[in-house]
């Protein structure tokens, strides 16, 4: 018996163990359903409390927080429940009991769903199987027959969705002769990821269709909406200016349903959703997750991914599809891209409950497989997106033995038909998550610049649940996509000298007269801020035309393509001089910009590893931004950059420093800035953070419900207690 408990405790400290066995004391009675979630949760989620530091960005070895006593009299209790779904086992009662070469116990249907995604080790005792059971070839539920509803899952924590799934309906009769089992090996992939599952052609037609669209209400169901700012209204006709700035302002449409308020509210209205808020559908998402489980990932980093990825399925809607690769040494698909049904979020729990990690970090052969279901596909959702999370550096392609090159190539992990833009320079995006302080933060966001996504740096594990909310946020709200702006001068005399746009591709054309920038999808709610330079000259007129913006883009619901054009741009030009007004908006994005290039120039500097100048490029950076009009104007976005900045500082005062978190920090800034896109890092998930520029209600929304989520168990509240300080500075817009 001692040797059986050796291994039970064992199994606990990696988080693995799916049933506690009960004390001689305790009764014999089973648990409650309660009790069991109580105590699974504990044991995946006190280990992070009790044994990471919150001042410190590095748990140490988890240790299970669970009072384990002796066994019960022989080990009956837990010979009679199945380890999977929690569930007691008899014979007789209609369903297959196999037991393991190890002496562990299982419903037949409950272990066959773990082979099927490649699992051949018993989940109680890690014991590697020789032999593996087989149910069929799918787990798809007969026809006829009602499949459980996890309608409630989102009352309980997320985790309990991962370790206690519903158990799934037999797609075959039970087989009550195990000696007849079938023995197959692990779960193989076909050589063309076309099988994903077809979408649902019955959804809503949007009451923004061309059909239902009529003039008159051409203004109130605008997805876009065009401003623009001169730095000065007035300017001496006399005088000729270059760069003179005007700043493009474009705000994406709010979304009538948000995407944290109708997680499957994209349903047919012969489907009711489960909140009942809205009928108005969104556009739904194809999403692929490249998950890392290699032997870093052990213990509670994995536990904390798997309830991260339940949150992630219970708010995709039924016809959202989601697949999921996780590599380590090899990479391998989970399951094809599959609707978020109740049966679909049932098989998609049940394969992310089966990773265990080991093994290495092939980055680049996980974006390939991701990289290859979408190209593979036979059908296509409006919106598509690959999430890939890792905790180490590729071993494998950059910096495996081997390579070769004398300075890492970044662009070999990434997959050309996801590097590659067309002539419009859209494309899948790669949302890149850094995940604790040994990650490669320079190859994530190579990863995720090269392929037009945010790289995001999960400093504290435990708020890694929130930095996907924050990212799903977003993609469940797209109301604008393959976005292109044009810029086209109106005065014959004028030209374009430069157009400042960040991370998207802009191009002027040769003659200087226009210009063009490629943004691609946009949130609801979501703002971008260009800032076009202009060559000026000097009229004798009393107002000069400068230029107009038109933007074409695609309907993500109807995918009609759409333009609005905006207003001229046009100064006075007075005789003579009078008290000039330098327009607020256009300062603020200046400063902006500026805080952005003081970022990338103090981390070459501290990659070259001047740390002193690389924190007086900052400190000068923030300086100059206290004598700016906005500044004096106490702008939030000013406080914001200024405490951000003040961050990075901090976060260079040595190499050490620098090399555990502040890298990575600055990384996760510049990419924010670039894009003009929220990114997780720091506290900036926190809602008393100030560090939250460009989160939009949608995700704001999304993280409450994960945050919510969390407080609902006594587990998370102590896990988050330390991360949950409240402050009460305003955030920034």
């Amino acid at each position: 018996m001692g040797s059986k408990w050796k291994k039970a405790k064992v199994a606990l400290g990696l988080n693995l163990c799916m049933f506690v066995p009960k004390t001689l004391d305790d009764s014999d009675s089973s648990p409650s359903h309660t009790e069991v979630s109580e105590r699974l949760s504990n044991a995946a989620l006190l280990p992070a409390a009790e044994n990471m530091d919150m001042g410190s960005s590095t748990p140490t070895a988890p240790v299970p927080s669970l009072k384990l006593s002796r066994s019960v009299s022989s080990s009956k209790s837990s010979k009679q429940t199945c380890a999977i779904c929690l569930t007691k086992m008899k014979q007789g009662s209609g369903q297959a009991i196999f037991t393991a070469e190890c002496s562990h116990s299982f419903h037949f249907h409950c272990i066959a769903s773990n082979v099927k995604h490649g699992n051949q080790i018993c989940p109680v005792c890690r014991a590697k199987w020789k032999e593996i059971p087989f149910s069929g070839p799918s787990l798809d539920p007969i026809q006829g027959r009602m499949s459980p509803s996890p309608i409630n899952w989102h009352q309980n924590d997320a985790l309990m969705a991962l370790v206690h799934p519903l158990p799934l309906p037999l797609p075959h009769p039970p087989r009550r002769d195990l000696s007849r089992r079938h023995i197959v090996p692990l779960y193989q992939e076909p050589g063309i990821f076309n099988d994903d599952e077809s979408l649902n052609h019955e959804t809503v037609v949007s009451e923004r269709s061309p059909c239902n669209k009529s003039t008159e209400d051409n203004d109130s169901v605008r997805e876009l909406e065009i401003k623009t700012y001169p730095e000065v209204s007035a300017a001496p006709g006399s005088n000729s200016y270059s760069n003179f700035t005007v700043l493009v302002h474009l705000k994406a449409a709010t979304a009538s349903t948000t995407a944290a308020e109708a997680g499957s509210q994209n349903v047919s209205r012969n489907q009711p959703s489960l909140t009942q808020i809205s009928q108005t559908p969104r556009a739904p998402v194809d999403l692929v997750t490249v998950l890392d489980i290699s032997g870093s990932m052990a213990g509670t980093k994995l536990a904390l991914l798997k309830r991260a990825m339940g949150f992630v399925i219970q708010n995709l809607g039924s016809n959202d599809r989601l697949s999921v690769i996780a590599f380590s040494s090899t990479a391998r698909r989970l399951f094809p891209l599959s609707r978020m049904t109740d049966s679909g979020r049932q098989q998609a729990l049940l394969a992310v409950n089966s990773l265990v990690a080991n093994g290495g970090t092939n980055i680049a052969e996980g974006l390939r497989k991701g990289a290859k279901i979408m190209e593979d596909r036979k059908e296509k959702n409006p919106v598509a997106s690959i999430i890939l999370l890792s905790d180490g550096q590729d071993n494998y392609t950059v910096n495996g033995p081997g390579t070769n090159q004398p300075q890492p190539n970044y662009q070999l992990l990434l997959p050309t038909s996801l590097s590659g833009r067309d002539n419009l320079g859209f494309q899948i995006p790669v949302h890149a998550f850094g995940f604790g302080t040994d990650h490669d933060a320079l190859s994530m966001h190579s990863i995720s610049e090269m392929s037009g996504g945010t790289f995001s740096f999960i400093e504290t594990e435990a708020v890694l649940q929130d930095a996907f909310a924050q990212c799903i946020g977003g993609l469940l709200s797209v109301v604008v996509q393959e976005l292109q702006v044009e810029i086209e001068c109106i005065h014959p005399n004028l030209s374009l000298s430069s157009l400042k746009a960040g991370s998207y591709p802009s191009r002027v054309g040769a003659d200087g007269r226009k210009g063009f920038i490629d943004v691609g999808d946009l949130y609801a709610d979501e703002e971008r801020d260009f800032l076009v330079s202009v060559d000026v000259p000097a009229t004798s007129s009393n107002e000069t035309s400068l230029l107009k913006v038109k933007c074409v883009y695609k309907d993500p619901l109807t995918q009609e393509t759409m333009t609005l054009e905006s207003e001229e741009v046009k100064i006075e030009r007075p005789e003579q001089a009078g008290q000039v007004v330098m327009s607020l908006e256009v300062d603020r994005q200046r400063n902006r910009l500026q805080a952005a290039e003081a970022m990338a120039q103090a981390r070459l500097a501290a990659e070259q590893g001047d740390l002193s100048g690389a924190g007086l490029i900052l400190e000068n950076c923030r300086k100059m931004l206290a004598e700016t009009i906005s500044a004096k104007s106490h702008d939030r976005l000013c406080v914001a950059l200024d405490a951000e900045l003040k961050e990075m500082q901090e976060r260079m005062a040595s190499r050490h420093v620098y090399e555990a978190s502040g890298r990575a920090y600055i990384l996760s800034g510049l990419s924010s800035h670039s894009w003009q896109r929220a990114t997780a890092r720091g506290d900036s998930t926190d809602s008393s953070s100030l560090v939250r520029a460009y989160q939009t209600p949608s995700m704001t929304q999304m993280l409450t419900r994960s945050q919510a989520m969390l407080l609902g168990s006594p587990s998370g509240q102590r896990l988050l207690q330390p991360l949950l300080s409240f402050r009460s500075q305003p955030s920034p817009r």
